[in-house]
């Protein structure tokens, strides 16, 4: 009985995925993780955006790196350059920030531009992942590379701005979900 649940679960996928197949709906799993990833990702540096105070986003643990609000600043930019490149939709008409921005500015522009990621990934199809997209200057790289370039540079600032709350005695997000269970 162990064994025939699994057996029969697994049956259950491969006649859904077979389905919609047939449907004339592409299979798209490279696709669809890196949706599921832009999700989760907008969600904790969006929660990590919302955290620090804003008397603190002038912090930076040294001087040579970049503020907290810095940080937020470059992710609104890479936002909109990099899920346009690998999307091939152009991203919206936005106000230059000043470079003295305040949180809630810099928040609101940072849900924006997350909401152009979503709405322009949605047409994202592994049929295509091969096709070349220029990065950095003219630098050609498949629109999956792209993907994972992207997905890396979220992971990265994640984990960057994680450091910047935890040296003021502030938990992360994906921290307060691990006490809280």
């Amino acid at each position: 009985m162990r064994t025939l649940f699994p057996l029969a679960a697994l049956a259950l996928c491969c006649l859904t995925g077979t389905a919609a197949a047939q449907d004339g709906a592409p299979a798209s799993p490279v696709s669809d993780a890196f949706r599921a990833t832009a999700e989760r990702d907008a969600k904790n540096l969006t929660a990590a955006a919302e955290e620090m105070p804003a008397a603190k986003y002038g912090f930076k643990p040294t001087a040579a790196q970049m503020t907290f609000g810095g940080v937020i600043a470059h992710l609104i930019e890479g936002n909109d350059y990099l899920c346009s490149r690998i999307s091939g939709e152009d991203p919206p008409k936005r106000e230059e920030l000043a470079k003295t921005a305040k949180k809630a500015e810099l928040v609101s522009r940072l849900k924006e531009t997350f909401d152009f990621c979503t709405s322009s990934l949605a047409n994202v199809h592994d049929g295509d992942l091969d096709a070349k997209v220029k990065l950095f200057g003219d630098r050609e790289f498949s629109k999956a590379s792209a993907m994972f370039i992207t997905a890396q540079d979220w992971a990265d600032h994640y984990s960057q701005l994680a450091v910047y709350l935890r040296l003021n005695r502030l938990l992360p997000p994906t921290a307060k979900k691990k006490q809280s269970e």
